[in-house]
Protein backbone atom coordinates (compact mmCIF):
# COMPACT_ATOMS: atom_id res chain seq x y z
CA UNK A 1 0.00 0.00 0.00
CA UNK A 2 1.20 3.44 -0.65
CA UNK A 3 0.11 6.25 1.74
CA UNK A 4 0.15 9.34 0.78
CA UNK A 5 -0.20 12.14 3.61
CA UNK A 6 -2.64 14.92 2.37
CA UNK A 7 -2.40 18.73 3.43
CA UNK A 8 -5.34 18.21 6.57
CA UNK A 9 -2.87 16.35 9.21
CA UNK A 10 -3.90 12.89 9.93
CA UNK A 11 -5.79 11.93 6.99
CA UNK A 12 -4.07 9.74 4.37
CA UNK A 13 -4.97 8.49 0.23
CA UNK A 14 -3.97 4.94 0.49
CA UNK A 15 -3.10 3.13 -3.00
CA UNK A 16 -3.06 -0.25 -3.04
CA UNK A 17 -0.21 -2.49 -4.58
CA UNK A 18 -1.36 -4.87 -6.26
CA UNK A 19 0.36 -8.48 -7.27
CA UNK A 20 -0.37 -8.99 -11.30
CA UNK A 21 -0.95 -12.44 -13.13
CA UNK A 22 -2.51 -13.93 -15.61
CA UNK A 23 -5.34 -14.50 -13.43
CA UNK A 24 -5.89 -11.23 -12.48
CA UNK A 25 -4.77 -9.20 -9.41
CA UNK A 26 -4.73 -9.25 -5.21
CA UNK A 27 -3.62 -6.83 -3.19
CA UNK A 28 -4.31 -5.79 0.88
CA UNK A 29 -6.87 -2.90 1.34
CA UNK A 30 -6.28 -3.09 4.97
CA UNK A 31 -3.59 -4.60 7.83
CA UNK A 32 -4.14 -3.60 10.79
CA UNK A 33 -0.29 -3.29 11.88
CA UNK A 34 0.86 -1.61 8.87
CA UNK A 35 -1.66 1.04 10.07
CA UNK A 36 -0.86 1.44 13.28
CA UNK A 37 3.05 1.37 12.45
CA UNK A 38 1.79 4.19 10.46
CA UNK A 39 0.07 6.17 13.32
CA UNK A 40 -2.97 5.24 11.67
CA UNK A 41 -6.40 3.78 14.40
CA UNK A 42 -6.71 0.61 13.31
CA UNK A 43 -9.23 -0.23 14.85
CA UNK A 44 -12.42 -1.62 13.51
CA UNK A 45 -16.13 -2.21 15.06
CA UNK A 46 -18.09 -1.19 11.78
CA UNK A 47 -18.45 -1.65 7.81
CA UNK A 48 -21.00 -0.01 6.14
CA UNK A 49 -21.73 0.66 2.77
CA UNK A 50 -24.15 3.25 0.90
CA UNK A 51 -25.43 2.95 -2.75
CA UNK A 52 -26.17 5.65 -4.66
CA UNK A 53 -28.61 5.30 -7.95
CA UNK A 54 -28.37 8.87 -9.26
CA UNK A 55 -25.08 10.71 -10.31
CA UNK A 56 -25.36 14.02 -8.02
CA UNK A 57 -26.41 12.70 -5.15
CA UNK A 58 -24.61 14.65 -1.82
CA UNK A 59 -24.31 13.20 1.61
CA UNK A 60 -22.59 14.95 3.78
CA UNK A 61 -21.05 16.83 5.70
CA UNK A 62 -21.15 14.34 8.68
CA UNK A 63 -19.33 13.04 11.84
CA UNK A 64 -20.04 11.75 15.23
CA UNK A 65 -19.15 13.15 18.30
CA UNK A 66 -16.62 12.33 21.24
CA UNK A 67 -17.10 9.85 23.06
CA UNK A 68 -18.15 7.86 19.77
CA UNK A 69 -15.66 10.08 17.48
CA UNK A 70 -14.91 7.86 14.13
CA UNK A 71 -11.85 7.10 12.06
CA UNK A 72 -13.24 5.89 8.70
CA UNK A 73 -11.59 4.47 5.36
CA UNK A 74 -13.35 4.63 2.74
CA UNK A 75 -13.64 2.63 -0.59
CA UNK A 76 -15.87 3.04 -3.87
CA UNK A 77 -16.52 -0.45 -5.01
CA UNK A 78 -18.69 0.39 -8.02
CA UNK A 79 -18.63 4.23 -10.11
CA UNK A 80 -17.51 7.01 -8.99
CA UNK A 81 -17.47 9.75 -6.27
CA UNK A 82 -15.87 13.59 -5.36
CA UNK A 83 -15.21 12.26 -1.36
CA UNK A 84 -14.54 15.28 0.82
CA UNK A 85 -13.30 15.85 4.14
CA UNK A 86 -13.58 18.58 6.61
CA UNK A 87 -10.95 19.59 9.83
CA UNK A 88 -13.00 20.25 12.52
CA UNK A 89 -10.60 19.60 15.30
CA UNK A 90 -10.51 21.96 18.11
CA UNK A 91 -7.19 24.15 17.93
CA UNK A 92 -6.09 22.47 14.98
CA UNK A 93 -4.28 24.96 12.53
CA UNK A 94 -6.35 23.53 9.59
CA UNK A 95 -9.73 23.93 11.16
CA UNK A 96 -12.27 24.68 8.38
CA UNK A 97 -10.46 23.67 5.88
CA UNK A 98 -11.31 21.01 3.32
CA UNK A 99 -9.74 18.54 1.23
CA UNK A 100 -11.55 16.45 -1.72
CA UNK A 101 -9.82 13.56 -4.34
CA UNK A 102 -12.08 11.56 -6.61
CA UNK A 103 -12.24 7.86 -5.97
CA UNK A 104 -13.72 5.23 -8.48
CA UNK A 105 -13.51 1.69 -8.65
CA UNK A 106 -11.43 1.63 -11.44
CA UNK A 107 -7.95 2.89 -9.31
CA UNK A 108 -9.21 1.35 -6.01
CA UNK A 109 -7.80 4.09 -3.83
CA UNK A 110 -9.35 4.47 -0.31
CA UNK A 111 -9.23 7.48 2.07
CA UNK A 112 -8.23 7.40 5.32
CA UNK A 113 -10.10 9.77 7.36
CA UNK A 114 -9.60 10.37 11.45
CA UNK A 115 -11.73 11.22 13.95
CA UNK A 116 -12.38 15.23 14.11
CA UNK A 117 -13.52 15.06 10.65
CA UNK A 118 -16.27 15.90 8.64
CA UNK A 119 -17.15 13.27 5.76
CA UNK A 120 -19.18 13.78 2.52
CA UNK A 121 -19.37 13.18 -1.24
CA UNK A 122 -21.08 13.93 -4.54
CA UNK A 123 -21.16 10.87 -6.92
CA UNK A 124 -19.67 11.47 -10.18
CA UNK A 125 -21.96 8.12 -11.96
CA UNK A 126 -24.98 6.46 -11.72
CA UNK A 127 -25.07 3.39 -9.22
CA UNK A 128 -22.17 4.50 -7.02
CA UNK A 129 -21.25 2.16 -3.95
CA UNK A 130 -19.02 3.72 -1.38
CA UNK A 131 -17.89 1.11 1.31
CA UNK A 132 -16.83 2.44 4.83
CA UNK A 133 -14.93 0.61 7.46
CA UNK A 134 -15.10 2.52 10.62
CA UNK A 135 -13.89 2.43 13.77
CA UNK A 136 -16.46 3.07 16.39
CA UNK A 137 -20.37 1.26 16.24
CA UNK A 138 -22.91 3.93 15.15
CA UNK A 139 -24.23 5.80 18.04
CA UNK A 140 -27.35 8.52 16.66
CA UNK A 141 -27.14 10.69 19.77
CA UNK A 142 -23.50 11.68 18.74
CA UNK A 143 -24.37 12.29 15.17
CA UNK A 144 -23.39 15.96 13.77
CA UNK A 145 -22.87 17.71 10.77
CA UNK A 146 -21.70 20.33 8.72
CA UNK A 147 -23.99 21.94 5.83
CA UNK A 148 -22.94 21.01 2.32
CA UNK A 149 -22.92 24.47 0.95
CA UNK A 150 -21.76 26.82 3.78
CA UNK A 151 -20.16 29.78 2.05
CA UNK A 152 -17.08 29.80 4.76
CA UNK A 153 -15.83 26.29 3.49
CA UNK A 154 -16.51 26.78 -0.22
CA UNK A 155 -16.20 23.31 -1.42
CA UNK A 156 -15.62 23.41 -4.80
CA UNK A 157 -18.21 20.28 -5.52
CA UNK A 158 -18.24 19.01 -9.01
CA UNK A 159 -21.71 19.73 -9.76
CA UNK A 160 -23.52 21.83 -6.77
CA UNK A 161 -26.38 22.41 -8.97
CA UNK A 162 -27.44 18.66 -9.36
CA UNK A 163 -27.12 17.92 -5.62
CA UNK A 164 -29.66 15.59 -4.38
CA UNK A 165 -29.67 15.36 -0.78
CA UNK A 166 -31.55 14.42 2.30
CA UNK A 167 -34.18 16.87 4.33
CA UNK A 168 -31.31 16.04 7.18
CA UNK A 169 -28.33 17.05 4.93
CA UNK A 170 -30.34 20.02 3.97
CA UNK A 171 -29.79 21.63 7.96
CA UNK A 172 -26.80 20.89 8.96
CA UNK A 173 -24.92 23.48 10.73
CA UNK A 174 -23.09 26.32 9.45
CA UNK A 175 -18.94 26.38 10.32
CA UNK A 176 -19.49 29.90 12.56
CA UNK A 177 -22.41 28.04 14.21
CA UNK A 178 -20.46 24.87 14.65
CA UNK A 179 -18.31 23.59 18.31
CA UNK A 180 -15.48 22.20 17.13
CA UNK A 181 -14.56 18.77 18.22
CA UNK A 182 -12.36 17.93 21.08
CA UNK A 183 -9.52 14.87 19.96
Amino acid sequence: MIFEPNPLAGAVLITPEPARDDRGEFARLFCAQTFADRGLDPHLDQISYSFNRRKGTLRGLHLQRPPHGEAKLVRVTAGAIFDVIVDVRAGSPTFGQWYGVELNAAERRQLYIPTGFAHGFQTLTDSAEVLYLISTPFAPASQDGLCWNDPALAIAWPDPSAAILSDRDRTLSLLKDFEPVAC
